[in-house]
């Protein structure tokens, strides 16, 4: 009996399971934090996807504020003819006398009269408004239309750190400028079917802009928005999309909460006004996915 106690005693402990996230992998051992590197220039991320109501704003807003914790400057590029980026930060697209869309088609205006702050210091926003839509057609003629936004962004690249692209839900030309201009694309992708359905498009859009129009654009990463784990659907999915895509899709995923569309009302990201709620925390954990990401690219 002795002798039974002594060998099981000298047996190597059984090493520890990884824990697993909501993607059903184990969760990514996070580089800390790098210090900002000065006199660099930004990097600009995409959030794209031509479906509606996939969480791109508040994946925008709330990704920025998240960075600007990390110790980084953010400016937000509301690129959505509905402004809903620029009324989920407070700013009312009505009462613009400046938007993005007079960067885009007038010389006479420059960006330091178009950007404005936020209630994050450290977090600013281009802003938008209807006015935008007129953009689209406006540019057709234009030359080099493709890399309008691009001309503009040039310009303040060496004053932030990273530079967030809120897109319009469509593949227009507004899309493909903004994919143009960007380093990176996230996909923001709710967790359904429907959803999954044009990811194949969006994914040869990118390509497309890569071969023709921009060789540096990379594909950052999927993200799973409004998942509910509850449901066997909301599993299903994105069990499905991480087989598809897999290690394409960040192990962050971005629950549904009430508390999303209060922020929207408040007018500020989550991180202020719910900053202790796993909404938040989700958000903050993507920050550290995202620069992790841009630091191996």
């Amino acid at each position: 009996m002795q002798q039974t106690v002594a060998e099981s005693a000298a047996k190597p402990a059984e090493p520890e399971q990884p824990e697993l996230g909501p993607t059903g992998r184990p969760w990514p051992k996070l580089p800390d934090i790098p210090p900002v590197q000065a006199g660099g220039t930004a990097t600009i991320i995409a959030m794209c996807n031509q479906k509606g109501g996939v969480g791109k704003t508040t994946t925008t807003i709330n990704l920025g504020a998240a960075l600007v914790e990390l110790g980084r400057k953010v400016l937000l590029v509301d690129f959505d003819p509905q402004g809903s980026l620029s009324v989920g930060l407070g700013v009312n697209p009505h009462n613009l006398e400046l938007s993005i869309y007079n960067l885009l088609l007038s010389r006479d205006v420059t960006v330091d009269e178009v950007i404005a702050p936020t209630t994050v210091e450290g977090l600013d926003i281009l802003p938008s408004n209807i006015d935008l839509s007129a953009a689209e057609l406006q540019l057709v003629s234009e030359v080099a239309r493709e890399q309008t936004l691009l001309r503009v962004l040039e310009k303040v690249t060496g004053s932030y750190d990273v530079i967030l692209i809120d897109c319009a839900p469509s593949l227009g030309l507004l899309t493909i400028n903004a994919l143009t201009a960007a380093d990176k694309v996230v996909v923001p992708l709710e967790c359904e079917f429907f959803a999954l359905r044009g990811v194949a498009l969006l994914t040869d859009t990118i390509e497309k802009v890569q071969e023709r129009l921009n060789p540096k654009l990379e594909m950052l990463g999927i993200l799973g928005t409004m998942y509910d784990p509850r449901t066997l659907h909301s599993r299903e999915v994105l069990e499905r999309v991480v087989q598809a895509f897999g290690d394409t899709v960040f192990h962050t995923v971005i629950r549904r909460t009430i508390k999303f569309p209060e922020t929207t009302v408040a007018g500020e990201p989550i991180t202020t006004y719910a900053s202790d709620s796993p909404g938040a925390q989700a958000y903050r954990m993507l920050a550290r996915e995202v620069l992790a990401r841009c630091l191996v690219g």
